[in-house]
C-alpha cells in the first residue's frame, strides 16, 4: 500500500525574514542546562521557528499579523504565552532523552537514516538566508528529528502498561434526537429577528403539540420530518457540553423511548427523545477516548515528575534572541509518497 504523507520537517519549505531580534544569534551559545547537558541556541531556534511557523500559518489568516504582539492573558502576549510553553516541551525533549535508556529506547538504523535523508531534503529545500534566519543547518534539523522521535518512541514505552479495560458502564454513552424551535427567524437576505414575548408563546405551542404527537411516534426522525422539522442526533453522557445544560438535564432522567417535556433554554425551546441507553459505537469511541486520556496523563505525570528530579537552568538573554515579533516565519508542506 501506498500513503500521503505530511511529515513534520521531511520535506517542509520554510521562508524568514531578515534575522532582527534582539542581537545577533550565535549558534553555540546556550540556551537552556537540563542537568549536565546543554540545550544549544542553534536547536532552541530551529525548534522554536518550526512552532512559529505553524502558528503563522494557520492562525495569522484571522488573528492577523500583529498575531504575536496580541495579548493573550492579562500582562501577556502570545509571544511570551508560547514562547513560555514551547521551551518547557524542548526541555522535556531533552529530560526524556536523558531517561531513554530507562525503558530500552533507542533509535534504530532505518529511523537514523531516514532522520539523516529528511533534514538533507530540508537543507536542498530552503536557501542559505532561510536557514541561517531559523538555524536550519542539516545538523540542527537532525538534532530536533531525533529528539522528537525519541519523544513518541518514550510515549509508546512510558504509556505501553496503561489499564486499557473500561467497562460500558464507565463510558456509556446515550443516544437522543431532538427538534429545536428557535427564538430568532432569519430572512431571504440573512436578516435576523427575535420572536416577541407573544410569539414565543405561540411557538412553545406548537413545541407542545409536537411533543404529544413525537411520544407516540415510533420514529422520532421521521414524525419530525413529516410535521416540517428537522430532528438532530446526538450521543452523550453526564459531562457533555454539546447540548444546552436544560436539555441534558433533562434527557439524562429518560428511559429508553421515553419524551422530554418541553425544554427552555435562552435561544430556543427543545423536545428530545432518548433513542438509547447505550449507543454501542459511541460508547467504543468513548472507551478508545479513556484509555488515551490515562495514557497522556500517565505521560505527563512522568515527564513532570522527572523535570522535578534535574536541575534546568534558563540563560534568559540569549533565549530573549529568538524574536516572533520581529521576525516572521511561514512554511510549505510538501507531500510525499511512501511505501508501507
Amino acid at each position: 500500500m501506498k500513503k500521503r504523507i505530511v511529515s513534520l520537517v521531511l520535506a517542509a519549505v520554510m521562508t524568514a525574514a531578515a534575522m532582527t531580534g534582539c542581537g545577533k544569534l550565535d549558534g553555540s551559545e546556550v540556551v537552556a542546562e537540563v542537568g549536565d547537558t546543554k540545550i544549544t541556541a542553534d536547536v532552541a531556534n530551529f525548534y522554536a521557528r518550526y512552532q512559529q511557523a505553524q502558528y503563522e500559518t494557520y492562525y495569522a489568516s484571522f488573528m492577523g499579523n500583529d498575531l504575536w504582539a496580541g495579548e493573550a492573558e492579562e500582562g501577556k502576549t502570545y509571544e511570551e504565552s508560547v514562547k513560555e510553553s514551547l521551551l518547557e516541551s524542548l526541555e522535556t525533549l531533552y529530560v526524556l532523552d536523558a531517561h531513554k535508556s530507562e525503558y530500552d529506547v533507542e533509535l534504530t538504523d532505518e529511523e537514523k537514516e531516514s532522520i539523516k535523508k529528511a533534514a538533507e531534503s530540508f537543507d536542498k529545500s530552503n536557501g542559505e538566508e532561510e536557514k541561517e534566519a531559523i538555524s536550519g543547518d542539516s545538523e540542527t534539523v537532525q538534532k530536533v528529528l531525533e529528539l522528537m522521535t525519541i519523544q513518541e518512541k518514550m510515549r509508546a514505552a512510558i504509556s505501553k502498561d496503561v489499564d486499557t479495560e473500561v467497562s460500558d458502564e464507565e463510558a456509556a454513552q446515550k443516544k437522543l434526537q431532538y427538534v429545536r424551535f428557535a427564538f430568532t427567524t432569519t430572512d431571504e437576505d440573512g436578516n435576523s429577528t427575535t420572536l416577541s414575548d407573544e410569539e414565543k408563546e405561540e411557538l412553545k405551542a406548537k413545541a407542545e403539540e409536537f411533543k404529544k404527537g413525537a411520544a407516540d411516534a415510533s420514529d422520532f426522525e421521521a414524525f419530525a420530518k413529516e410535521q416540517g422539522y428537522e430532528a438532530s442526533t446526538i450521543t452523550f453522557d453526564d459531562e457533555s457540553t454539546s447540548l444546552p445544560q436544560n436539555l441534558l438535564i433533562a434527557a439524562d432522567m429518560l428511559e429508553e423511548g421515553d419524551v422530554t417535556e418541553v425544554v427552555e433554554d435562552s435561544s430556543a425551546y427543545y423536545v428530545g427523545k432518548l433513542i438509547s441507553l447505550l449507543d454501542r459505537d459511541a460508547t467504543d469511541k468513548k472507551k478508545e477516548t479513556i484509555i488515551s486520556e490515562r495514557k497522556q496523563e500517565l505521560f505527563d505525570d512522568t515527564c513532570e515528575k522527572w523535570r522535578k528530579d534535574v536541575d534546568i537552568k534558563l540563560h534568559k538573554s540569549t533565549w530573549n534572541k529568538i524574536d516572533f515579533v520581529k521576525q516572521g516565519v511561514t512554511i510549505k508542506d510538501t507531500t510525499t509518497e511512501a511505501e508501507e
